[in-house]
């Protein structure tokens, strides 16, 4: 008897445990400012070649902290900047591109959500007129491995400018890490039926002009055609 009496307490016992709490991941900030393709005037000047930025987001549900990631669109260097906050003021070089995104951060979860990424254009002395915006290289990603149709693929990227006035992009393609022009003037922002070798391993990059003659480089990209 005293064995039936044990084994229906444990049972209750088991029966009365709590279910693991559901972990929730952070939300995704929306940003705000800078705006997105826009020229920032709104900076404090601190010195010639410097001024203050204060970036401002959307704050996001389950979040604990942030990080805002900014990037320096000519040199490709990022730095990250921790915050508790939905503000942050950053020193940014005047006259030259960036973009932004935030990461949202929860102590209760190993997920962190990231936003949109977004450009802008820290205005420098007497701008009034502003480069495009370097290229994104949508297709095919950096180091992606592709598989051709037909011995053919599809280049795909993204430009922007603050002026709105981009005239076309020269595409660069080839085996080499400095790959040769291979088409320009192009106005769409895509180019079809480019002819590949299987097995192979390609570098590409985007050249924008604008209808001032101003130029922005996208960087090489490195892929492989299966």
């Amino acid at each position: 008897m005293n064995k039936y009496f044990f084994l229906i307490l444990v049972l209750m016992a088991a029966g009365c445990g709590g279910k693991d709490e559901e972990v929730v991941a952070p939300g995704k900030a929306t940003l705000v400012f800078p705006a997105q393709n826009a020229a920032c005037t709104s900076g404090t000047v601190v010195a010639d070649s410097l001024s203050t930025i204060q970036f401002s987001w959307n704050g996001s549900d389950n979040t604990d902290s942030y990080e805002l990631v900014i990037k320096n669109l000519l040199t490709q260097a990022s730095v990250t900047k921790a915050v508790a906050t939905n503000q942050a003021v950053v020193n940014l070089l005047r006259g030259t591109p960036y973009s932004w995104f935030i990461r949202s951060i929860s102590t209760s979860s190993t997920v962190v959500t990231v936003s949109d990424t977004w450009k802008f254009y820290n205005a420098g002395p007497g701008s009034t007129a502003y480069s495009p915006f370097p290229a994104t290289l949508r297709a095919p990603a950096f180091g992606a491995a592709v598989t051709a149709t037909g011995g053919k693929i599809k280049l795909e990227w993204e430009g922007s400018d603050v002026d709105n006035d981009i005239a076309g992009y020269d595409v660069y393609l080839g085996n080499t890490a400095t790959p040769p022009l291979f088409k320009s003037d192009i106005t769409d922002m895509f180019l079809n039926d480019v002819a590949v070798n299987v097995n192979t391993n390609y570098y590409w990059r985007i050249v924008t002009h604008d209808a001032k003659g101003n130029t922005a480089d996208s960087g090489v990209f490195q892929f492989h055609v299966n």
